[in-house]
């Protein structure tokens, strides 16, 4: 691409900042950057708290019957769910939606995270209550290996990857007994388990693949992948119905759609760009700190939930208990950036979520494919949405919107070389969303060790978020717990303790 060309291209960097794909540091350092203008998630604040700074607590200004801190899918399910309560949703960044959040380019819409939904979750369930009708993507993932494009890798494509007899061999093995694990009935002993031990007995090139596939899905290569989790989602790849459900726009449409849905009627009961700073509880409220406007306000509610991941969790909540705020703090979170090309021309239909192991991302989808097939539906441009994960080590990397840049202009000359079809693809924009702390690593004993010690209500405060669900980070997940703390609060206030304020 000649410098004329990438100076001419728009590049948006936005998003909360930065663990899971084995990503070649030497990409973060080298290659030309794509020209920027650069934007970036407010994390001044957070990082103050992280680093042991004291706010002091203001008079408190408004008393609610519960304050909910995080406005993702989890805190917008929780504040959906108590609708009928006397509630206040803070949310640190200026939109709603956390790791689901939603952008446009043009009308169209594109994830900028959380890509998809599957039926009959209560995520699916509560998007069909609002309205929201989430489409099939009824496609087989493939991938493409040494510029060959594999289709229904995990069955039929075995037989055509361009790999040696004893590779191709060493796939089908690891298919026939990877599929006789029991997840549903063994949880206990494979969650003690590493997914790398496993795959020692198999080809160099089967772990590349899981090791991106991993760090895409659930922030994790192998070395930090419960064997419960590999096998559970290897069940779900061989099923003979794609189960998956989606928009333009991943979960970020359901969140998007979730949001407005409150903001018809509680809009004033929902403030974004509030960094909370401290929770405190005293003998019969809890006070919430938080600052906005570069201000900072106190508020007081009889219960709390806090939607946030945890490792914000235990630096914001004082006095936990030591074997809680241990477990809490425990936790391992991947930096990810997902990185949005947008073409003004067809670049690539062919599947919805493809995968590309040995590149600088892990995989690509297609953000409108769902609507593709709909009647008199038009392609006005081909945006595609590259997963981009990296390892903890190279969180800090995401700081710097000069590794941002490379680090796209990396992917894109990745991508470009996919397939002799890509070499002249070249963008007309570029969005670069980077965020520090996405997903939880999926370690051995973190679902049935870790988590069990970490979500346990501590007297007036309830946690909900995917990471006190598990196994993974997952939309249902988010509303499962957002489920779970509305029937807490319910069964601690009976409904005649409501309208405090």
């Amino acid at each position: 691409m000649s410098e004329t060309r990438r100076e001419f291209l728009k590049f948006a960097v936005a998003g909360s900042f930065a663990a899971g794909f084995p990503i070649d540091p030497s990409l973060l350092v080298q290659s030309n950057p794509l020209k920027a203008e650069v934007d970036g998630d407010h994390f001044a604040i957070c990082h103050q708290v992280r680093d042991g700074k004291t706010f002091a607590p203001q008079p408190i200004t408004r008393r609610f019957e519960v304050v909910i801190v995080g406005g993702g899918v989890s805190g917008l399910s929780a504040a959906y769910f108590l609708r009928d309560r006397d509630f206040l949703l803070l949310e640190k960044e200026p939109h709603w939606g956390g790791n689901a959040y939603r952008e446009e380019y043009h009308g169209q819409g594109f994830a900028t995270g959380s890509a998809f939904d599957e039926k009959g979750t209560a995520s699916q369930q509560l998007a069909q209550e609002i309205g929201l009708t989430l489409l099939p993507i009824n496609f087989p993932d493939p991938t493409i290996i040494n510029q060959k494009w594999i289709p229904d890798f995990w069955r039929a494509g075995l037989d055509q990857l361009p790999y040696s007899t004893s590779v191709r061999e060493s796939f089908r093995k690891f298919r026939r007994e990877f599929l006789k694990l029991e997840p549903e009935k063994d949880a206990t002993h494979l969650d003690a388990q590493l997914f790398s031990d496993y795959l020692k007995d198999y080809a160099p090139e089967v772990k590349q693949w899981w090791d991106g596939y991993g760090a895409s899905n659930w922030g994790a290569a192998s070395e930090d992948t419960s064997l419960l989790v590999a096998s559970g989602d290897f069940k779900d790849i061989n099923e003979d119905q794609d189960s998956r459900v989606t928009l333009p726009g991943g979960n970020g449409a359901f969140s998007a759609k979730l949001a407005a849905t409150l903001q018809q009627k509680h809009a004033e009961q929902m403030i974004a760009d509030a960094t909370i700073v401290s929770v405190t509880q005293q003998k019969s409220e809890v006070q919430i700190t938080f600052s906005s406007a570069g201000q900072l306000h106190t508020v007081s509610a009889k219960y709390v939930v806090m939607a946030t991941p945890k490792f914000i969790t235990a630096r914001l909540v004082a006095a936990l208990p030591d074997a809680q705020r241990e477990a809490m703090l425990s936790y391992r979170y991947c930096p990810y950036p997902v990185i949005n090309m947008i073409f003004d021309r067809p670049v690539y239909n062919r599947a919805y979520d493809t995968w590309c192991p040995g590149s600088s991302f892990s995989d690509f989808i297609v953000a409108d494919w769902v609507v593709q097939k709909q009647p008199g539906y038009v392609q006005k441009n081909n945006i595609l949405t590259f997963y981009t994960p990296l390892t903890e080590a190279q969180r800090a990397a995401l700081l710097d919107v000069g590794s941002c840049q490379r680090l796209a202009a990396r992917v894109l000359t990745d991508f470009q070389s996919l397939q002799p079809e890509f070499g002249a693809a070249e963008p007309i924009e570029v969005h670069f969303y980077r965020r520090g702390h996405p997903m939880f690593l999926p370690t051995p004993g973190n679902f049935t060790k870790v988590i069990p010690v970490a979500n346990q209500p501590f007297d007036r405060i309830f946690f909900a978020n995917t990471d006190s669900v598990g196994p993974i980070s997952e939309v249902s997940g988010a509303v499962e717990a957002a489920q779970k703390a509305a029937e807490w609060l319910k069964k601690q206030a009976p409904k005649t303790s409501a309208g405090m304020s």
